[in-house]
């Protein structure tokens, strides 16, 4: 049998959740009780975060099998474990407010529950009422998968094989995109979806010339830049690495933006590809068993198991670590760097 963790198929996701103990009932049925799985859970019952809750990283991955993991380096959990997406929480304030969120259990090797996590997808307030309106497993990975997938904003240039400019709302299946690994490629779907711009699905803003990017490049949280450096001034250890939009916030050239709702579009190719937004390499679309659920049911049962060129997610380069990136200078080593 293969190795479950030599068998991954998806960089390392990193969340932000809370402890089941952070967010317990305080009026209801199932008073004084935690936050649980779908079966345990009763509607209308009001839930209250703890004042001194705070978010804590679980780091997970996906196996090949479509099996989540709890990833090495994870503040929570014990690293192979287990971990199930249980269910989607429709959260409401007492004025009026929606709030949904993301229940995940960790399961022990006896399948015994080893730990419970809540995952909002908008800011959570200490001691404010929370109703519970309805609860579903069926929406679960679809809502996860909104998160893992790599998306672009309304308004993004995507550069063509012919070195055209094309925003990418006007990009349809055919058009023939350049990429830095592969050539001309053709587009095989573009997905598009609106959410509110809170918490882990607001997206981050690197302003224009930051990364030498010819305007503001607006993308989801975990999308990935690819940057090549000639010298290892970030101590890498190799010379292609990918970094994440999150971790380059200063508040300053790159930042969240939060508030209202945001259009994401992904784009989707053979393979996974680096292609150029707004002058700049950053990544397409990864398939993997966290962001299938994304897909239209019709596409997935053209692909099969795996669309060929999207078995390996880190081929591209090395994942750069938050901890290289906690410097004051590392935007700027990174621009530097990536200059042509």
């Amino acid at each position: 049998m293969a190795n479950p963790v030599s068998d991954i198929n998806s960089p390392v996701q990193n969340i932000p959740v809370y402890r089941a103990e952070d967010f317990r009932v305080t009026c209801g049925a199932n008073l004084g009780d935690a936050i649980a799985p779908l079966d345990d859970l009763m509607a209308d019952d009001v839930y209250t975060l703890s004042q001194n809750a705070t978010r804590q990283r679980l780091a997970l991955c996906a196996t090949s099998q479509g099996r989540f993991l709890v990833a090495d380096a994870s503040e929570l959990g014990t690293p192979d474990a287990a971990l199930h997406l249980d269910c989607t929480l429709e959260l409401m304030t007492p004025d009026g407010q929606i709030t949904d969120a993301l229940v995940l259990v960790e399961v022990d090797d006896a399948d015994n529950i080893a730990g419970v996590y809540l995952l909002p997808l908008a800011p959570l307030l200490a001691q404010m009422e929370y109703s519970l309106v309805s609860m579903d497993r069926a929406s679960a990975h679809k809502k996860f998968a909104q998160i893992a997938c790599v998306s672009f904003t309304r308004g993004t240039h995507i550069t063509l094989g012919s070195g055209a400019q094309k925003r990418i709302e006007n990009l349809t299946v055919g058009d023939k995109v350049l990429t830095r690994d592969d050539g001309v490629q053709m587009v095989r779907w573009i997905g598009q979806s609106t959410v509110r711009a809170m918490g882990d699905l607001a997206p981050i803003v690197i302003t224009a010339g930051t990364l030498n990017n010819t305007g503001d490049l607006v993308v989801s949280p975990d999308h990935r830049m690819f940057i090549y450096q000639r010298s290892d001034q970030m101590g890498a250890g190799q010379p292609e690495v990918l970094v994440k939009a999150r971790h380059l916030v200063n508040g300053a050239t790159v930042y969240v933006q939060q508030g209202g709702f945001v259009e994401y579009f992904q784009i989707l190719f053979d393979a996974h590809h680096i292609i150029y937004a707004e002058g700049i390499a950053a990544e397409s679309m990864l398939v993997d068993p966290r962001t299938r659920p994304a897909l239209p049911t019709e596409l997935l049962e053209k692909l099969g198991e795996v669309l060929p060129g999207h078995r390996h997610g880190d081929s591209h380069g090395l994942d750069l670590q938050k901890a290289l990136l906690e410097r004051p200078d590392a935007i700027d080593l990174l621009r530097r760097a990536s200059l042509r």
